[in-house]
């Protein structure tokens, strides 16, 4: 099975309306859509004069469509464009098991996926842990090459993984986060049951006083890892194991075939997600391309799915900089 390049399910379409429709509570063209969309995609309905004046909606079958509004997170962090929008849309809703995240480096997939992940883990308490793993094709075919221990290999090999978490984490240990806990104010409605500094123990039996630590004084990936809230896993350690309750992020999935693909999904557990995110314009693999690869063929097959979406970013949100290297080198 192949895909090309312009059967690539996006997982959204774009529809332009007068703006005075787009005020409607569920504008007229919904109506017309809901028959030729799939489940789980989204529609980015723009104003015709204006492209920054848009809202997205997600159809979820039987001619009913949600309106998608950024999230209230416990964290001052949020969606930069629509398709970061839709995207947080699906991480964070724990009925949909199967997430795929498309695009090249800097739309956000990695940064959106570990927020919404961490987000479910200390605040939501919905999973025990998240788990992370990348494909060690670009380091050759065993980490076992790289000098140091098995640990400082896995840290070099995981530094992209690194730089997105101290970037959420500077956001939520910043001063603002500190000062709304402190006076218990939080933008999130139901995230003040998770500070109290009471030891209480979770559905999943773990002690809550070092997440509220974490919390309220700020954390480190170490500190994540210490407490068994985040664990960074080789891939080839992951087969035949069955992964209950976890928040899964399965990074650059464009190196993978879709049999390496199918072994790890068929892996999760009872109560957990898996989030496959990657690039394929930029395949380290010599045996794959844009068509083959079981990034962009699962997000193919998966289509219609209930528990199932993707989003496809174009949108660079890195500095200009990096955009302009991305496009001229």
């Amino acid at each position: 099975g192949r895909v090309a390049e312009y059967d690539l399910y996006k997982g959204w379409r774009i529809e332009e309306i007068p703006a005075n429709d787009l005020r409607k509570d569920q504008p007229t063209i919904l109506g017309d859509l809901a028959g030729k969309m799939e489940l789980n995609e989204f529609v980015s309905l723009q104003s015709e004069n204006n492209d920054q004046n848009y809202r997205v909606f997600r159809y979820l079958g039987n001619q009913k469509f949600k309106t998608v509004l950024d999230p209230q997170l416990a964290w001052p962090l949020k969606a930069r464009n629509a398709q970061q929008l839709m995207a947080l849309d699906l991480l964070l809703d724990d009925r949909v098991q199967l997430v795929s995240l498309v695009g090249p480096a800097g739309t956000g997939k990695t940064f959106l996926a570990l927020l919404a992940g961490l987000h479910q883990i200390l605040i939501k308490d919905i999973y025990r842990k998240m788990m992370i793993s990348r494909p060690v094709i670009p380091l050759g075919p065993d980490i076992g090459y790289l000098p140091g221990t098995v640990q400082e290999k896995l840290e070099s090999w995981m530094q992209p993984m690194y730089d997105n978490l101290s970037l959420i984490m500077h956001s939520v240990n910043g001063e603002r986060y500190v000062r709304q806990v402190e006076h218990g104010v939080s933008k999130s409605s139901d995230s003040g049951n998770s500070h109290g500094t009471k030891r209480k123990r979770n559905h999943h039996g773990q002690d809550r006083l070092d997440e509220h630590r974490m919390l309220t004084r700020g954390f480190t990936m170490d500190d994540l890892v210490r407490s068994g809230k985040l664990s960074l896993e080789a891939m080839t350690y992951m087969r035949g194991r069955s992964i209950p309750f976890q928040y899964i992020l399965l990074d650059e999935v464009q190196n993978l075939t879709v049999h390496e693909v199918k072994t790890l999904i068929t892996r999760v557990g009872e109560g957990s997600k898996m989030v496959i995110a990657g690039d394929p314009y930029q395949i380290d693999s010599p045996y794959l391309d844009f068509s083959s690869n079981g990034l962009v063929i699962a997000g193919n097959r998966f289509k219609g799915q209930g528990i199932f979406g993707t989003v496809f970013l174009e949108h660079t949100e890195r500095s200009e900089l990096s955009s302009l290297a991305a496009q001229l080198l």
